[in-house]
């Protein structure tokens, strides 16, 4: 049994239609362990909180089974960028999805969340397997996620096209392919389908 920990982003209260909230049940109905935790104050989120309820749910993390798998999407994408350039205990885990994450130039126009604008990537290196996926068309990162987060972080990079930033919005609840990539770390993440 693996255990994983799902992490939302701004303004998601976690909706049940979302692909998050698909893959927790998928993955619970499965047998793995999954926390799927509400951060405080999705609307007006605070760094310093969401990064001590990181630390926390990284501790409660059972590290018996064969994997420790973190998925975050978004604002949560940053926050674990955020947590490794500080070097926050806890970040061993096994593998890491970063879904969509927003580009600084876009999250300083937001006061609410202006303090997540991603840390310098250069020379930062993600503790343990990474992968980044986004559509290629995310309004929330229009320099382009290869660009602003893949290449300076040296992590494989899937583009999506027109996936815009994975969410409800553009049609994703559930994903076969996310849950795919949960369970096997090799497969390949591709658009849901039609």
């Amino acid at each position: 049994m693996s255990a994983y920990l799902i992490l939302h982003g701004w303004q998601n209260h976690r909706p049940k239609d979302h692909w998050q909230h698909w893959l927790a049940d998928r993955l619970t109905g499965l047998g793995h362990h999954v926390a799927y935790p509400q951060l405080p104050d999705p609307d007006d989120p605070e760094l310093e909180v969401w990064l001590a309820e990181l630390a926390r749910h990284l501790d409660e993390l059972p590290g018996a089974g064969p994997e420790r798998v973190v998925v975050a999407h978004s604002l949560s994408a940053v926050l674990w960028l955020h947590a490794v350039a500080r070097g926050m205990k806890g970040l061993d885990v096994d593998r890491v999805l970063l879904v969509a994450p927003p580009s600084a130039s876009v999250l300083v126009r937001h006061p609410e969340v202006a303090a997540f604008a991603p840390p310098p990537l250069d020379g930062l290196t993600p503790p343990g397997p990474t992968r980044l996926v986004a559509g290629d068309d995310d309004p929330y990162c229009p320099e382009g996620a290869r660009t602003d987060f893949g290449d300076p972080l040296g992590i494989p990079t899937e583009l999506i096209p027109g996936a815009a930033h994975l969410d409800l919005d553009a049609g994703y609840g559930s994903w076969p392919a996310v849950l795919e990539w949960c369970l096997d770390g090799s497969a390949r993440l591709t658009a849901r389908p039609a």
